[in-house]
């Protein structure tokens, strides 16, 4: 491998070559947007260049403002964090100390990890016989607990809880412990207000909604996410945070251009439903069973198949998709994408399925 050299990132061809995967490879594995950034956001990304030797300051003050007014809260109920993983990971730090950490046992678990080093203890609550995550079961089960955590919708899964059922849980189980939703998809899903237990915070629970930048505002590599909670919450959090020092002079700029520009989120909304479809009807076509998303992946039952050699066989072919996730050896996971990308998915299904059944 050749070294990098200024040279070499002179192009705009050269710093693709670092991001993007090669040419022709379908790079489905990682949930990202790939129709993102906004056009708005793009050009406030470049302006930003000009101030990159500043540190962040008012701007960052200003995204937390924008974020509380439009939840209808103070920036004493806001967070920022590089991604959301910074926040989910403070708060479950901070939590532990009161107590384990009672979780689903699939789900994205990463963040709770990361704490789990830091000696928090985890406790992982089983899924349905559906895969959806069992409040009922969690809320028995809160002892001794410091956290209880949800991702809604859930990733890998999919799956979305009704709110209705959702807000319940919350509600009764803030009077025990602290509630965190990690909202990560919310804004993938056909009514996000109705699904965000937001109003729960404004109410005065205690209750945290984690969101991000990194999915359907398309800004994953800009690394901006954020945490709506009570002031005393909130505090927790800041306690293992060092304020906009951890934050970038470009993600904060292309967050401010994106936050409300309604259209763009319309658009690649759209643009993620299409390509969910075209792998669903690829799914029904070669007789995969699959989980009905509410996000931009799906998990796939591939029956009999590991789904670990199935993501080796497809990464052959050119398609990158997720492997295994916990114990469940037999579900793959595939991100959406450029429409040419979830087509190769597609293309390939039959070939790598007749490869693996021999």
């Amino acid at each position: 491998m050749q070294p990098i050299t200024s040279n070499a990132l002179e192009s705009a061809e050269s710093l693709a070559a670092l991001a993007e995967p090669a040419p022709g490879v379908a790079k489905l594995n990682a949930n990202e947007n790939p129709f993102g950034p906004s056009p708005a956001a793009k050009r406030a990304i470049e302006e930003s260049a000009t101030y990159g030797s500043r540190y962040i300051t008012n701007n960052f003050k200003r995204l937390a403002e924008m974020i509380a007014e439009r939840h209808g809260l103070t920036t004493d109920h806001v967070a920022l964090s590089a991604g959301s993983s910074g926040v989910l990971t403070q708060l479950t730090v901070a939590a532990s100390r009161n107590g384990h950490i009672l979780m689903p046992n699939l789900f994205w678990d990463t963040t709770c990890k990361a704490a789990e080093r830091q000696g928090a203890k985890l406790e992982r609550m089983p899924q349905t016989q559906d895969f959806a995550i069992d409040i009922d079961g969690m809320l028995e089960r809160i002892d001794g607990t410091g956290l209880v955590q949800v991702t809604n919708p859930n990733n890998p899964t999919g799956l979305l809880l009704d709110p209705a059922r959702l807000r319940q849980f919350c509600i009764a189980a803030a009077k025990k412990t602290i509630v965190l939703v990690d909202e990560a998809y919310n804004e993938i899903t056909e009514d996000p207000d109705g699904n965000s237990m937001v109003d729960l915070v404004r109410d005065g629970h205690s209750v945290a909604v984690s969101r991000t930048f990194s999915k359907i505002y398309g800004l994953a590599g800009m690394r901006i996410g954020y945490m709506i909670s009570t002031p005393e919450i909130i505090e927790k959090v800041e306690q293992y945070n060092i304020g906009n020092y951890v934050m970038n002079q470009a993600g904060i700029s292309a967050a401010l251009a994106c936050y409300e520009d309604e259209d763009f989120i319309k658009r690649s909304r759209q643009e993620i439903l299409e390509a969910r479809q075209i792998v669903e009807d690829g799914l029904k076509a070669n007789g995969l069973d699959y989980i009905p998303s509410h996000t931009n992946f799906i998990f796939v039952n591939l029956g009999t198949l590991n789904a670990e050699n199935f993501r080796v066989a497809m990464k052959e072919r050119g398609v990158i998709i997720h492997g295994i996730y916990r114990d469940y050896t037999h579900y793959s996971r595939v991100s959406m994408g450029r429409l040419a990308d979830v087509r190769k998915y597609v293309e390939n299904l039959p070939k790598v399925l007749d490869a693996l059944r021999q």
